[in-house]
């Protein structure tokens, strides 16, 4: 097998060395913007060997004017399919046609033209691709909880090679994380998830249902990590990434071996130990962000039963109170944002039907 290098790597390497003198040569005059961002593993740096197996390799997507996309595209894939190498850097160029669900998977060849995988659009056309939504209007309220963060993930990662439009480092910074008020809005729904569960690893337990303990503590550490990336305004990936996202935020050092902890606890009460431990340090690095007033980073029983808990519902009330945008606190729900509510991939990889979801945020 040919040695693997990050596909990110790879493909701005395709880019200088194989598309641009190709542009440069045959359309010289030609402005244009050239980046990876979007779907695939390597755009958000967690591709191995095993990634080569399909859609991934000397890939990059050019990015034209409104005016120059129609004349320009086909003339362009055309230039690039009769002037690339068959390979590159020891990987193929050449890709099979699309199977049903999109993927494409290197086939080297030895004669003809090239079946890349150099990509053309415009802006408009690509954000409209990947999130239904035309990147040139202002994103309301009901945009952002409708995103999917996936989506959004793809938006900022990756990388521009180069940008002569002027237009993707621009749209990619309007995307770079939600609004304030948007913001502490998902802070308060996810401490209100917790909320309505802390108590139960206790009460399972005290019944005899480890195994129901067991599943309500896995159920939270998700929902602590869910609200560890809203606190570094970090988005997250969908769950195959989720833990190795998780592994990169700065809270994950102290809070990770916690949080392992608690999902080998072999009992209730062990388990209830290293849940309080893991709220404690939650709720501390939540004091350091100065959104509210501190609040107590110390567990205590559920109103008089011997369960310990963090009492999430009075961290999501604070931060209710500063919020400001008239059309953030009118939002009568405390589901948060589509990703919060619901881990179905028939949704949250259904745009459209994301964007039917607003309806749960309209205000009175």
């Amino acid at each position: 097998m040919t040695k693997f290098i990050p596909g990110l790597e790879l493909s701005k390497l395709f880019y200088q060395k194989e598309i641009k003198p190709i542009l440069d040569k045959e359309f010289s005059k030609l402005k244009y913007s050239a980046a990876l961002f979007g779907w695939g593993s390597e755009v958000l740096g967690y591709d191995t060997e095993i990634s080569r197996d399909h859609h991934w390799g000397p890939r990059v997507f050019i990015f034209l004017s409104e005016k120059d996309y129609p004349k320009l595209k086909d003339k362009i894939h055309k230039a690039i399919a009769n002037n690339l190498p068959y390979d590159f850097m020891g990987y193929s160029t050449n890709y099979s046609k699309p199977a049903p669900n999109g993927v494409r998977r290197a086939i080297k060849i030895t004669s003809g033209p090239v079946d890349h995988m150099v990509n053309v659009y415009t802006v408009k056309s690509f954000y409209e691709l990947r999130l239904r939504f035309d990147q040139t209007k202002n994103i309301t309220v009901e945009n952002w909880l409708t995103f999917p963060q996936q989506r959004l993930l793809e938006m900022v990662s990756g990388e521009v090679f180069y940008d002569g439009l002027g237009e993707l480092k621009k749209v990619r910074e309007k995307f770079s994380y939600y609004p304030k008020d948007v913001w502490l809005y998902m802070l308060a729904c996810q401490w209100i998830k917790i909320s309505q569960e802390e108590a139960f690893v206790g009460r399972a337990g005290d019944v005899g249902d480890e195994l129901g303990s067991q599943i309500v503590a896995a159920r939270i550490v998700r929902e602590i990590m869910k609200l560890c990336f809203l606190m570094e305004k970090r988005y997250y990936p969908y769950s195959k990434w989720f833990g190795a996202a998780f592994g990169a935020l700065k809270i994950s050092k102290n809070l990770a071996p916690v949080l392992r902890k608690v999902l080998v606890s072999k009992n209730w009460k062990e388990r209830e130990k290293w849940l309080a431990q893991a709220y404690e340090i939650v709720a501390k690095n939540y004091n350091a962000l100065k959104i509210t007033k501190p609040l107590s980073s110390k567990v205590s029983s559920y109103y008089g039963r011997p369960y310990l808990v963090i009492h999430a519902d009075v961290f999501a009330e604070a931060i209710k109170k500063v919020i400001k945008d008239p059309r953030v606190k009118g939002i009568k729900t405390n589901i948060g944002s589509v990703d919060q509510f619901t881990d179905s991939t028939d949704v949250v990889e259904n745009l459209k039907l994301c964007e039917q979801l607003e309806f749960a945020y309209k205000r009175d």
